[in-house]
């Protein structure tokens, strides 16, 4: 016979039940943050299926609308997906970078994080992440580095911001660390959304094209020092680049 409802059982009968740790969130709030912690912690790994809605029901004491509640809140946060059908259910999710620069990019958009702060931040990262590359590149880093450099000459700048965006993409992957990539595509998309990529004037792409490959000179030399420098220079242009086109400077 199926059970409709979970109940409360007596105190005596819950030994080893997580207890909900706060009176100050609702009942699903306090259960998806113990189970969200329970999944950081590791103690449930990507591709696990946590336990079924009757147990959870029994092992916190509350009932089966506060566990959908709960696993629609984890779901939200994609930390599960839901799988429907005899061998379904909750399953724990594989980290997923998307998720996080998507995160990111809304939430720039919405702080309303003015083109100077942006440019601020890709120099906090991408400076140091091509000197990293210098160091760690491989040669198929190297290969499709010089495949995004297609030259200025003779193109629409509509031709060429992609692969010119593609430039700072594939460097940080080379720095080795992909939580830089995770961290400033949220970046790059954004100032995207506000450059008008096809207003941009002629000789500031013709100076990205010629910058692009000072980088890549000194990645290919494995001098991480000048490529620290190279890529702060090319950064201090850009802001030039960007701000007659979106905004005017302060």
């Amino acid at each position: 016979m199926l059970v409709r409802r979970c109940r409360r059982r007596p105190a005596r009968r819950k030994i080893g039940r997580r207890r909900l740790r706060s009176l100050d969130v609702t009942a699903y709030q306090a259960l998806a943050a113990d189970l969200r912690d329970r999944i950081v912690s590791g103690e449930f790994q990507p591709g696990d299926r946590l336990p079924i809605e009757p147990d959870l029901c029994v092992r916190y004491g509350v009932s089966r609308s506060t566990v959908r509640e709960a696993l629609r809140l984890l779901a939200s946060q994609n930390l599960i997906r839901t799988v429907r059908g005899t061998t379904g259910g909750s399953f724990v999710a594989h980290p997923d970078p998307d998720h996080i620069s998507a995160y990111l990019e809304t939430s720039f958009d919405l702080m309303r994080v003015g083109i100077g702060q942006l440019m601020e931040i890709r120099e906090l990262l991408e400076v140091p992440a091509a000197g990293l590359a210098a160091l760690r590149r491989t040669g198929a880093d190297l290969e499709r580095l010089r495949g995004c450099i297609v030259g200025a000459s003779g193109r629409e700048p509509g031709e060429v911001f992609a692969p010119n965006r593609d430039f700072h993409i594939v460097l940080l992957r080379a720095a080795g660390n992909p939580l830089l990539e995770v961290v400033a595509r949220p970046v790059f998309e954004v100032l995207e959304g506000r450059f008008v990529r096809d207003r941009a004037p002629r000789a500031a792409l013709d100076g990205i094209d010629r910058e692009h490959r000072d980088i890549l000179r000194h990645i290919e030399a494995g001098d991480a020092e000048g490529a620290r420098r190279a890529a702060l220079e090319h950064l201090d242009n850009l802001r030039t680049a960007y701000y007659p086109s979106v905004e005017p400077q302060p």
